[in-house]
C-alpha cells in the first residue's frame, strides 16, 4: 500500500495535564515527529504528513478532596490542548475523582470547552507561541527525548516487541510512582491535598449506579439478541474468523465486521481470535526504590517501614498483600503506584492481571497466601465487585484474608462496604503511606498486638 493510502486517516490520542507548557510543547515536538518518520516513505499527499489527535484532560490530576478545584485544572488543561493544536477535545467531569459524571458536572465540562472555542479568540491564530523562546525550547527538548525512546524501541524490534518486553509499561510505572512519591513527599503541590486543605468538606451530589440493573438489562439484551439472530450464520462467521486467524489467509478486520453485522457479540468475536492466539497477560514489573526516592525521610514512610518490619520478625515472614484489578476496570496506574510504594516499604506484593473475576481474584490470592487483599476500584463496580470476592473467599476457607478498597469511591459508599466485609477504605488522594500504616494497624489488631510495645 502506498503511504497516501492510510496516513491520511490515522490519528493520536492524547492525555493532556497540569504541566500548561510542557503540554503545549509535547503536542508541537509530536507533530514534527510524525512528520520526520513519514517522510521516509516519500507520501505525495501533504496530509500524510499531518499529525491528527483527541485530547482528553487528565483524569488522575483531579481530587476528591475540594472537587470545584477540579473546574480550574480541567480547564487550564484544555487550554494546553487546544494551544497545542488537538483537532477535539474531552473534558473531565469536577466530580470524576469521586463517581461517575452528573448532568450537571458533565455540562460544566461541556461548557468549558464552548468557553474556550468562543470567548477567548484562542482559535484564531495557528500557533500563537511560535517563535516563544521557552516554548521552542521545551518543543526542541522533547523532540530529541521522545525520538531517543522511538529509537529504543526500534532496537527491541518494534512497539509489539516492546509490549511484549515489558519496557514502555515499566517507564510508565517508573515515572508514576515518581510523582506519587513527590506528591506524598509535599515536593509536588496538589491544592486542596497536600496543601491548602479544608478543616471540613460538605460532600456533593454524585452519581449513582445500580451496578446489578446494568448488568441484568445486559444480560435480557444478549438473550433478546441471540433469540433474534440467525444462530448459523452467526457461528459460521466466527469459524471464518476463527479459520483466518489459524492460517493467516483473509481479512481479520474484514471478518470480524462481516461477524458483527450477523450480530455477534464482541465478546464472541474476541473468543473467536482467541482460540488461535490465546489472551495476552500483561508483564507485571514493581519498580523498586522509584517511589522511595523521595519519601524515604518522611516519618510515615518510616513508620510504614518500622511496622512491616516488626510485622516480619512477629510473624517468620513479611506482610503480603495482593493488589487486585477487577471487572472491565481497564486502568492500572493508580494500582501499580501502590504496589510499588508498599514494596518499598517492606510488603511483599503480588499485582493480579487486569479484567479479572473475583473467583480469579480469590483464587489467586489464597494461593499465594496473602494477609490483605486490596481492590483498586475505578468504574463503579465497587458495590458489586468487592462483595463478592469477600463472598469467594468465604467459600475457600480463607476470611482471615483482610480486604480493603482504594480509588474513586463515594464518600457515601464506605458504609456499604464496612457492612458487606471491607476493613478499609483509602480515597483518592490518601498518601500511600498512610494506607499502609493502616492496614498494618488492622493486621496487628486483628492478632490482639499493641503495636507500640
Amino acid at each position: 500500500m502506498s503511504v497516501d493510502d492510510f496516513a491520511p486517516r490515522l490519528s493520536f490520542f492524547w492525555g493532556s495535564g497540569m504541566n500548561h507548557f510542557m503540554e503545549i510543547a509535547k503536542m508541537r515536538a509530536a507533530r514534527m515527529l510524525w512528520a520526520k518518520i513519514v517522510s521516509q516513505f516519500n507520501p505525495k499527499n501533504p496530509k500524510s504528513l499531518a499529525l491528527r489527535t483527541h485530547t482528553q484532560t487528565s483524569g488522575w490530576s483531579l481530587t476528591e478532596q475540594d472537587p470545584f478545584n477540579n473546574v480550574a485544572r480541567t480547564c487550564i488543561e484544555a487550554l494546553g490542548a487546544a494551544l497545542g493544536h488537538t483537532q477535539s477535545l474531552h473534558t473531565n467531569a469536577l466530580d470524576e475523582a469521586i463517581a461517575l459524571p452528573t448532568d450537571f458536572s458533565a455540562r460544566i465540562a461541556r461548557n468549558t470547552q464552548i468557553y474556550l472555542q468562543e470567548e477567548t479568540n484562542i482559535c484564531r491564530v495557528v500557533d500563537p507561541w511560535a517563535g516563544s523562546y521557552y516554548i521552542e525550547t521545551l518543543t526542541h527538548e522533547i523532540a530529541h527525548k521522545a525520538w531517543a525512546h522511538i529509537q529504543e524501541v526500534e532496537k527491541l524490534g518494534g512497539m509489539a516487541k516492546a509490549i511484549e518486553s515489558g519496557v514502555p509499561k515499566m517507564r510508565i510505572e517508573e515515572a508514576s510512582a515518581r510523582k506519587q512519591s513527590r506528591i506524598d513527599s509535599n515536593v509536588d503541590t496538589i491544592v486542596g491535598i497536600n496543601k491548602y486543605r479544608l478543616d471540613h468538606e460538605d460532600p456533593i451530589e454524585t452519581l449513582e449506579i445500580d451496578n446489578t440493573a446494568v448488568r441484568n438489562a445486559q444480560i435480557e439484551r444478549l438473550k433478546k439478541l441471540r433469540a433474534e439472530r440467525d444462530t448459523e450464520a452467526v457461528n459460521a462467521a466466527l469459524d471464518r474468523l476463527t479459520e483466518c486467524a489459524r492460517t493467516g489467509e483473509g481479512n481479520l478486520l474484514e471478518l470480524s465486521i462481516d461477524a458483527a453485522r450477523k450480530r455477534a457479540s464482541l465478546g464472541e468475536i474476541s473468543y473467536a481470535l482467541e482460540k488461535v492466539y490465546g489472551r495476552y497477560k500483561a508483564k507485571i514489573n514493581l519498580i523498586s526504590n522509584v517511589y522511595s526516592s523521595q519519601t524515604k525521610e518522611s516519618d510515615a514512610f518510616k513508620r510504614a517501614q518500622e511496622l512491616t518490619d516488626k510485622f516480619a520478625k512477629m510473624e517468620g515472614r513479611r506482610p503480603r498483600i495482593m493488589v487486585a484489578k477487577m471487572g472491565q476496570d481497564g486502568h492500572d496506574r493508580g494500582a501499580k503506584v501502590v504496589a510499588t510504594g508498599y514494596a518499598d516499604m517492606g510488603f511483599d506484593v503480588d499485582m493480579g492481571p487486569l479484567f479479572q473475576t473475583p473467583a480469579e481474584a480469590a483464587k489467586q490470592a489464597v494461593e499465594n497466601d496473602v494477609h490483605i487483599f486490596g481492590a483498586s476500584s475505578l468504574a463503579a463496580g465497587h458495590k458489586t465487585l468487592l462483595p463478592q470476592v469477600i463472598e469467594e473467599l468465604k467459600k475457600l476457607g480463607r476470611e482471615d484474608i483482610m480486604v480493603v478498597a482504594g480509588g474513586v469511591i463515594p464518600p457515601q459508599d464506605y458504609d456499604f462496604l464496612f457492612k458487606a466485609g471491607v476493613a478499609a477504605v483509602f480515597g483518592p488522594g490518601t498518601p500511600v503511606s498512610t494506607s499502609a500504616i493502616r492496614m498494618m494497624e488492622l493486621l496487628f489488631a486483628a492478632r490482639g498486638v499493641d503495636i507500640d510495645k
